[in-house]
């Protein structure tokens, strides 16, 4: 783990890691999106969870990132999470890379890579963003 030259003017430190990959789909059944990615992955859905909406979680072992199936209206795609223990420091991190913020929805923050790719910044989403686990950015 590289910390960024950009961040080390003495600002508090924040720490950020892969947490999720998100499996678009554009379908009007969830369900029937969650058995083919279950199966095709050889990963046994969770049970839904009250008011997960468009949303479905695939089994994964705590050291790999979740699973997620998303019930979208745009054309099918995956993309990634990122969590942050500081949502505003993670993003401004990520500006100073050259992603730019594309819009902030309920509690995370769609962004988009200079390449072109859309990912989300999100609060932590498996448990604390320890040493070791996580990387740590000025």
């Amino acid at each position: 783990m590289v910390p960024s030259l950009l961040f080390t003017s003495g600002a508090r430190m924040h720490r950020s890691r892969l947490s999720t990959f998100v499996i678009d789909c554009q379908s009007e059944d969830i369900e029937q999106a969650t058995a083919f990615w279950s199966q095709a992955l050889g990963r046994p859905a969770k049970p839904p969870v009250p008011d997960s909406g468009n949303y479905r979680e695939l089994t994964s072992s705590p050291n790999e990132p979740l699973l997620l199936i998303q019930k979208v209206d745009h054309p099918g795609r995956i993309h990634l999470d990122i969590e942050a223990d500081d949502l505003d420091a993670e993003v401004r991190r990520l500006e100073a890379l050259g992603a730019k913020r594309v819009e902030f929805i309920k509690r995370w923050w769609v962004m988009e890579a200079p390449t072109g790719q859309r990912f989300c910044v999100v609060r932590p989403q498996k448990g604390p963003l320890d040493e070791g686990n996580s990387n740590e950015w000025r």
